[in-house]
């Protein structure tokens, strides 16, 4: 699934990376627990999270996530926005919780990240 599609599926901002939408996005994790992070997200998948601290970001791009979607309305800093610029990680807004997020991805044929349907 592109993030093209991740976008008009959450109904979502982009504020970074508006030029990476063709990106491909395997799989799908959420996880608002900073231990979470590194279990809960692989490599070329969308993160979705609540948290908007610089250690999200730094993580994502550690575990080379390939977009990050911030759920339930939060606003990040811009300081955060800069950051995921600079880390080429499109950063996308959705008014959306974790759970329905999550859910609509998956009722759109995005697997977990064990594979599963």
């Amino acid at each position: 699934m592109k993030v093209s599609e991740i976008k008009d599926i959450l109904k979502a901002t982009v504020v970074a990376g508006e030029n990476d939408l063709d990106r491909i996005i395997a799989a799908a994790g959420g996880a608002d627990l900073m231990e979470d992070i590194l279990t809960a997200v692989a490599k070329g998948s969308v993160l979705l999270t609540g948290l908007t601290d610089e250690k999200v970001l730094r993580t994502a791009e550690i575990s080379g996530v390939g977009t990050i979607v911030l759920v339930r309305g939060k606003k990040p800093d811009k300081r955060f926005i800069e950051l995921a610029k600079a880390c080429k990680i499109p950063l996308l807004l959705t008014n959306y919780s974790l759970f329905v997020a999550s859910g609509r991805l998956y009722m759109s044929g995005l697997r977990g990240l064990d594979g599963s349907w």
